[in-house]
Protein backbone atom coordinates (compact mmCIF):
# COMPACT_ATOMS: atom_id res chain seq x y z
CA UNK A 1 0.00 0.00 0.00
CA UNK A 2 2.83 2.60 0.67
CA UNK A 3 4.58 1.47 -2.50
CA UNK A 4 1.66 2.49 -4.49
CA UNK A 5 0.63 5.63 -1.95
CA UNK A 6 3.94 6.81 -0.35
CA UNK A 7 6.80 5.21 -1.41
CA UNK A 8 9.07 7.32 1.63
CA UNK A 9 6.78 5.37 3.58
CA UNK A 10 8.11 1.62 1.93
CA UNK A 11 11.53 3.10 1.47
CA UNK A 12 12.04 3.71 4.85
CA UNK A 13 9.93 0.79 6.26
CA UNK A 14 12.75 -1.45 4.29
CA UNK A 15 15.20 0.48 5.38
CA UNK A 16 14.15 -0.27 8.75
CA UNK A 17 13.18 -3.85 8.57
CA UNK A 18 16.05 -5.33 10.41
CA UNK A 19 15.52 -3.15 13.64
CA UNK A 20 14.79 -5.55 16.10
CA UNK A 21 12.33 -2.78 18.15
CA UNK A 22 9.77 -2.43 14.91
CA UNK A 23 7.86 -5.02 15.57
CA UNK A 24 7.32 -3.88 18.85
CA UNK A 25 5.49 -0.64 17.01
CA UNK A 26 2.93 -2.24 14.93
CA UNK A 27 -0.02 -4.10 15.84
CA UNK A 28 -0.64 -6.98 13.79
CA UNK A 29 -4.16 -8.19 14.46
CA UNK A 30 -5.90 -6.80 12.08
CA UNK A 31 -5.07 -4.58 8.95
CA UNK A 32 -7.28 -1.76 10.50
CA UNK A 33 -5.22 -1.78 13.46
CA UNK A 34 -1.95 -2.28 11.84
CA UNK A 35 -2.90 1.23 10.33
CA UNK A 36 -3.20 2.99 13.35
CA UNK A 37 -0.27 1.29 14.56
CA UNK A 38 1.60 3.02 11.26
CA UNK A 39 2.02 6.24 12.89
CA UNK A 40 3.85 5.37 15.61
CA UNK A 41 5.84 2.94 13.96
CA UNK A 42 7.16 4.75 11.37
CA UNK A 43 7.53 8.18 13.74
CA UNK A 44 9.72 6.16 15.97
CA UNK A 45 11.89 4.08 13.12
CA UNK A 46 12.70 7.45 11.65
CA UNK A 47 13.88 8.52 14.98
CA UNK A 48 15.98 4.99 14.68
CA UNK A 49 17.46 6.35 11.18
CA UNK A 50 18.04 9.74 12.06
CA UNK A 51 19.87 8.91 15.15
CA UNK A 52 22.19 6.09 13.95
CA UNK A 53 25.56 6.83 15.31
CA UNK A 54 26.78 6.11 11.99
CA UNK A 55 24.65 9.38 10.61
CA UNK A 56 24.20 11.87 13.86
CA UNK A 57 26.22 12.78 16.43
CA UNK A 58 23.67 14.24 19.38
CA UNK A 59 24.42 18.30 19.01
CA UNK A 60 26.95 18.16 16.96
CA UNK A 61 25.18 17.02 13.66
CA UNK A 62 22.15 15.55 12.50
CA UNK A 63 20.93 13.76 9.57
CA UNK A 64 17.38 13.31 8.47
CA UNK A 65 15.14 11.14 6.35
CA UNK A 66 13.03 13.45 4.25
CA UNK A 67 11.73 11.19 1.47
CA UNK A 68 13.20 7.70 -0.61
CA UNK A 69 15.15 10.01 -2.39
CA UNK A 70 16.35 12.53 -0.58
CA UNK A 71 18.16 12.83 2.85
CA UNK A 72 20.14 15.40 4.82
CA UNK A 73 22.69 13.91 6.23
CA UNK A 74 25.54 15.31 8.76
CA UNK A 75 24.04 18.84 9.30
CA UNK A 76 26.18 20.90 11.55
CA UNK A 77 23.94 21.99 14.97
CA UNK A 78 26.62 23.85 16.68
CA UNK A 79 24.97 22.23 20.18
CA UNK A 80 22.64 25.17 21.03
CA UNK A 81 20.33 26.07 24.16
CA UNK A 82 18.19 24.04 26.28
CA UNK A 83 14.84 24.05 24.41
CA UNK A 84 12.98 24.70 27.86
CA UNK A 85 14.02 28.35 27.17
CA UNK A 86 11.21 29.15 24.49
CA UNK A 87 8.92 28.49 27.32
CA UNK A 88 8.20 32.46 28.13
CA UNK A 89 6.97 32.56 24.58
CA UNK A 90 4.17 30.14 24.67
CA UNK A 91 1.69 32.53 26.76
CA UNK A 92 -1.35 29.83 25.78
CA UNK A 93 -2.65 26.03 26.68
CA UNK A 94 -2.81 24.89 23.16
CA UNK A 95 0.01 22.77 23.44
CA UNK A 96 -0.04 22.28 26.77
CA UNK A 97 0.47 18.57 26.90
CA UNK A 98 3.42 18.32 24.69
CA UNK A 99 4.95 21.21 26.56
CA UNK A 100 4.50 19.43 29.69
CA UNK A 101 6.35 16.76 28.06
CA UNK A 102 9.01 18.34 25.31
CA UNK A 103 10.11 21.21 27.57
CA UNK A 104 9.28 21.14 30.93
CA UNK A 105 10.63 18.01 31.63
CA UNK A 106 13.63 17.75 33.71
CA UNK A 107 15.25 15.73 30.73
CA UNK A 108 13.59 16.60 27.98
CA UNK A 109 13.53 20.27 28.65
CA UNK A 110 17.43 20.45 28.40
CA UNK A 111 17.87 19.00 24.90
CA UNK A 112 18.99 21.49 22.49
CA UNK A 113 18.07 22.21 18.75
CA UNK A 114 18.90 18.29 17.99
CA UNK A 115 15.94 17.45 20.25
CA UNK A 116 13.72 20.10 18.50
CA UNK A 117 14.73 19.09 14.84
CA UNK A 118 14.70 15.10 15.70
CA UNK A 119 11.18 14.97 17.24
CA UNK A 120 9.82 17.71 14.13
CA UNK A 121 11.03 15.00 11.63
CA UNK A 122 9.92 11.77 13.12
CA UNK A 123 6.57 14.04 13.50
CA UNK A 124 6.65 14.53 9.56
CA UNK A 125 6.85 11.09 9.26
CA UNK A 126 4.74 10.14 11.12
CA UNK A 127 1.87 12.29 9.80
CA UNK A 128 1.42 10.81 6.10
CA UNK A 129 1.96 7.26 7.66
CA UNK A 130 -1.15 7.78 8.74
CA UNK A 131 -2.96 9.92 6.56
CA UNK A 132 -1.85 7.64 3.36
CA UNK A 133 -3.89 4.98 5.18
CA UNK A 134 -6.65 7.52 7.26
CA UNK A 135 -9.59 5.90 6.07
CA UNK A 136 -8.82 2.03 7.43
CA UNK A 137 -8.25 3.98 11.16
CA UNK A 138 -10.94 3.33 13.80
CA UNK A 139 -9.34 3.88 16.76
CA UNK A 140 -7.18 7.00 18.67
CA UNK A 141 -3.96 5.60 18.33
CA UNK A 142 -3.05 8.12 15.34
CA UNK A 143 -5.20 10.57 16.60
CA UNK A 144 -2.21 13.24 17.47
CA UNK A 145 -0.09 13.05 14.06
CA UNK A 146 -1.35 16.72 12.97
CA UNK A 147 -0.48 17.71 16.77
CA UNK A 148 3.11 16.52 16.64
CA UNK A 149 3.80 18.44 13.37
CA UNK A 150 1.93 21.70 14.40
CA UNK A 151 3.42 21.77 18.04
CA UNK A 152 7.34 21.00 16.85
CA UNK A 153 7.13 23.15 14.28
CA UNK A 154 6.13 25.75 16.90
CA UNK A 155 9.27 24.94 18.76
CA UNK A 156 11.65 25.66 15.61
CA UNK A 157 10.01 28.68 15.49
CA UNK A 158 10.17 29.78 18.77
CA UNK A 159 14.09 28.01 19.19
CA UNK A 160 14.96 30.47 16.16
CA UNK A 161 13.23 33.70 17.67
CA UNK A 162 15.21 32.81 21.16
CA UNK A 163 18.51 32.21 19.48
CA UNK A 164 18.52 35.49 17.70
CA UNK A 165 16.92 37.47 20.47
CA UNK A 166 19.19 35.75 23.62
CA UNK A 167 22.10 33.90 22.09
CA UNK A 168 23.44 35.95 19.29
CA UNK A 169 26.74 34.13 19.28
CA UNK A 170 24.96 30.67 18.51
CA UNK A 171 22.21 32.67 15.92
CA UNK A 172 25.58 33.37 13.84
CA UNK A 173 26.78 29.94 14.01
CA UNK A 174 23.44 29.06 12.47
CA UNK A 175 23.30 31.35 10.03
CA UNK A 176 26.26 30.20 8.82
CA UNK A 177 25.30 27.03 7.71
CA UNK A 178 23.59 26.53 4.68
CA UNK A 179 22.94 22.65 4.98
CA UNK A 180 20.44 23.89 8.39
CA UNK A 181 18.92 26.65 6.81
CA UNK A 182 18.05 24.54 3.59
CA UNK A 183 16.72 21.82 6.54
CA UNK A 184 14.66 24.35 8.51
CA UNK A 185 13.27 25.58 5.08
CA UNK A 186 12.25 22.11 4.44
CA UNK A 187 10.66 21.12 7.36
CA UNK A 188 8.52 24.25 7.19
CA UNK A 189 6.95 23.22 3.51
CA UNK A 190 6.84 19.97 4.99
CA UNK A 191 4.57 20.98 7.29
CA UNK A 192 2.95 22.80 4.98
CA UNK A 193 2.07 20.19 3.01
CA UNK A 194 1.58 17.53 5.01
CA UNK A 195 -0.59 19.83 7.33
CA UNK A 196 -2.82 20.15 4.41
CA UNK A 197 -2.80 16.92 2.80
CA UNK A 198 -4.39 15.46 6.13
CA UNK A 199 -6.75 17.96 6.39
CA UNK A 200 -9.82 15.91 5.23
CA UNK A 201 -8.93 13.46 8.22
CA UNK A 202 -8.47 16.10 10.99
CA UNK A 203 -10.56 14.72 13.38
CA UNK A 204 -9.02 11.55 13.41
CA UNK A 205 -5.57 12.79 13.17
CA UNK A 206 -5.41 15.71 15.35
CA UNK A 207 -7.23 17.76 17.98
CA UNK A 208 -9.58 20.86 18.18
CA UNK A 209 -6.64 23.19 18.52
CA UNK A 210 -4.33 22.30 15.24
CA UNK A 211 -5.54 24.93 13.40
CA UNK A 212 -5.42 27.32 16.25
CA UNK A 213 -1.48 26.17 16.50
CA UNK A 214 -1.06 26.57 12.92
CA UNK A 215 -2.46 30.18 12.60
CA UNK A 216 0.23 30.85 15.91
CA UNK A 217 2.94 29.34 13.30
CA UNK A 218 1.65 31.99 10.81
CA UNK A 219 1.88 34.97 13.09
CA UNK A 220 3.97 37.92 11.26
CA UNK A 221 6.61 37.42 14.22
CA UNK A 222 7.21 33.45 13.12
CA UNK A 223 7.10 34.19 9.13
CA UNK A 224 9.78 36.99 9.75
CA UNK A 225 12.04 34.37 11.76
CA UNK A 226 11.69 31.60 9.04
CA UNK A 227 12.33 33.98 6.11
CA UNK A 228 15.12 35.81 8.42
CA UNK A 229 16.75 32.67 8.80
CA UNK A 230 16.34 30.27 5.52
CA UNK A 231 16.82 33.40 3.16
CA UNK A 232 13.41 32.44 1.36
CA UNK A 233 9.93 34.10 1.00
CA UNK A 234 7.13 31.30 2.27
CA UNK A 235 3.52 31.60 1.01
CA UNK A 236 1.03 32.87 3.45
CA UNK A 237 -1.46 31.71 1.84
CA UNK A 238 -2.46 28.50 -0.86
CA UNK A 239 -0.51 26.75 -1.43
CA UNK A 240 1.82 26.69 1.73
CA UNK A 241 4.28 24.31 0.83
CA UNK A 242 6.04 25.92 -1.31
CA UNK A 243 8.41 29.14 -1.18
CA UNK A 244 6.88 32.56 -2.65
Amino acid sequence: MYKRRWPSGEGLAIAQANDKYFSQFVEKSSFNALAESLMVAIHEETHMWDLDPSRTSWDVYMSAWINASRKAMKVPLHGGFPRREILPLITDKLTASMDDIYLRDAQQGTYRLQGVLAELNAGLMGLPAATVVAEYIQGVGASNSRDIVATNMRYLLLYLRTAKTKHADYWTKIKAEPALRELVLIEFLRSAYWLDQSASYATKLGSADVDKIVAKNYAPENIAIIEEFTGAKVNVSSPRNCTA
